[in-house]
């Protein structure tokens, strides 16, 4: 198991772009038994239409009718890694709501498969799935990848963080903010004005709304509520 981790790190190490990684990572799912292979990542910002990257090597009659029917927003196990980081197999009930994704995802050979994610602090999710056409997934196979398959989606998160420069996508991540700061912002976020504030911390409204207008521009928002709600997305509180 150590020699097997130790080769994923040199792959996160010697590949420099996304393609390579994805490369790579598909690799490692055909010796785990997986024929296919697919890596979506989704940033936590903005809130409305957030950024997502994604890779696959699915067949590509599948992909076309994927963005050509917007199956990504009823894709259950993209909900599923919204919500949970728990490895999800693929099933009749993980898609009974979802009919047409599961009948037309069999027809072009994508009958079984794993998918499972990661979030990390900045509240950036990624999942990886690995699929094939024939072989179900066993109790048994399950209990014996799962740790592996859960170290390649580790490795595929920090090196397509790294890849694609999700520091640089979103600036805001590394904004350091004081101890009076994060005080504000957490009474701003349960909706106290700046004269409560005040008098709670003991300190002069003017000073408040000083450290309000330096948290706007910090967080990049137009108003203190959205600077509440950006850094509270962004782990900083």
């Amino acid at each position: 198991m150590k020699v097997w981790q130790e080769n994923q790190l040199q792959t996160l190490m010697t590949n420099q772009s996304d393609h390579q990684l994805f490369q790579a990572i598909c690799e490692r799912s055909k010796e785990l038994g997986f024929d296919y292979c697919a890596y979506g990542l989704r940033m936590p910002l903005p809130l409305i239409e957030p950024k997502v990257f994604m890779l696959n090597n699915y067949p590509e009659g599948w992909r076309k009718q994927y963005q050509t029917n917007n199956y990504l927003a009823i894709d259950p196990t993209v909900q599923h890694a919204m919500h949970s980081l728990l490895p999800l197999i693929w099933t009749d009930d993980v898609f009974v709501q979802a009919r047409s994704l599961w009948e037309e995802a069999h027809s072009f050979g994508l009958c079984f498969g794993w998918a499972q994610s990661i979030r990390d602090f900045n509240g950036v999710v990624s999942m990886l799935t690995l699929a094939r056409s024939n072989e179900p997934i066993s109790e048994t196979e399950l209990n014996t990848k799962r740790i592996e398959i859960a170290w390649l989606t580790q490795i595929a998160h920090e090196g397509m963080s790294k890849c694609l420069k999700v520091s640089q996508l979103m600036p805001e991540v590394s904004t350091k903010l004081s101890k009076r700061e994060i005080e504000v912002l957490q009474w701003t976020a349960v909706g106290k004005t700046s004269g409560e504030i005040s008098e709670i911390l003991n300190i002069a409204e003017r000073t408040v709304n000083f450290h309000i207008n330096n948290l706007i521009t910090k967080l990049n928002t137009t108003n203190k509520t959205a600077a509440a709600i950006k850094a509270s997305i962004l782990g900083l509180l």
